[in-house]
């Protein structure tokens, strides 16, 4: 099988992710790296654990397509240079999709909070979608069924996986396993959360037009997982006030980003 890893200054986090793909206990792992031109040492890094590197772009959606067609194995999965996996993950992965014939397995992943206060937020939001149908994306997935549906839409920069994911379910059956990825690559501060959600709000009219009526109930801040999980907000309110800062922060700017995406195109 196959992992494919999309990099772009990616220096700070790519020895953990690679140390946890190259811990994995399955055999026969072939890693695959893509850098979008690195400035700092990221090719140098993967060099270290594979020969397969190769500089692609310009973002990570074609990053990823093109580490798939360059990509040999039965299964390929995408792993952001920022993740790092928990023991037996691929294993897990392998046998769940053969013993049910699943075209995908879904794999949840939570963020690391010891980055900052945020992640710890972010890590109380995601913790409530890990049996959630709705607000998750496959990413281990059998090449040629990747391949079938046509892979990452390249001109999405937000949504990507979401899209993806729902041509995937029209057509196949998906499963889930139970070991997780850690995300180390968190918000440290508001105005990160607000940069970084502007940027990506910029091509979400394009994910939307796309996805239509599911896609808006993926990108909605008003979920039933939350009231499902609202005994969470009432024990820890710190925590909670954050998730509100939070989702105001990210909302707010996500929509400014997406008028002028709109305007622009």
């Amino acid at each position: 099988m196959s992992v494919v890893i999309p990099t772009k200054n990616s220096a700070k986090t790519l020895v953990q992710c690679l140390e946890s793909v190259k811990k994995q206990d399955y055999e026969n792992i072939e890693i695959i790296v893509v850098d979008n031109h690195s400035t700092d040492n990221t090719v140098e890094i993967a060099k270290h654990y594979t020969n397969s590197v190769y500089t692609f772009s310009p973002e990570r959606s074609s990053q990823i397509n093109y580490g798939v067609k360059c990509a040999t194995g039965k299964y390929v999965y995408r792993v952001d240079s920022d993740f790092v996996l928990e023991n037996g993950l691929i294993s897990e992965a392998v046998s769940v999709s053969e013993s049910n014939d699943y075209a995908a397995v879904l794999i949840h992943n939570a963020s690391d909070p010891t980055v900052s206060y945020w992640a710890k937020v972010r890590k109380f939001e995601r913790d409530m979608y890990d049996a959630d149908d709705l607000n998750v994306a496959v990413r281990f997935i059998k090449r040629d069924v990747f391949l079938l549906v046509g892979g990452f839409d390249s001109r999405l920069v937000y949504g990507e996986d979401y899209d993806l994911h729902n041509r995937i379910i029209e057509k196949y059956k998906i499963g889930r396993i139970n070991a997780k990825e850690l995300h180390l690559g968190e918000y440290k501060s508001i105005k990160e959360i607000a940069k970084v959600n502007y940027y990506y709000g910029k091509s979400a009219y394009l994910f939307l037009e796309k996805n239509r009526s599911r896609g808006i109930k993926q990108v909605n801040p008003i979920r039933l997982v939350y009231l499902k999980h609202y005994r969470n907000f009432l024990r820890h309110p710190k925590l909670s006030a954050g998730f509100i800062v939070y989702q105001v922060v990210r909302y707010s700017s996500g929509f400014i980003g997406l008028l002028v995406g709109k305007i622009n195109h």
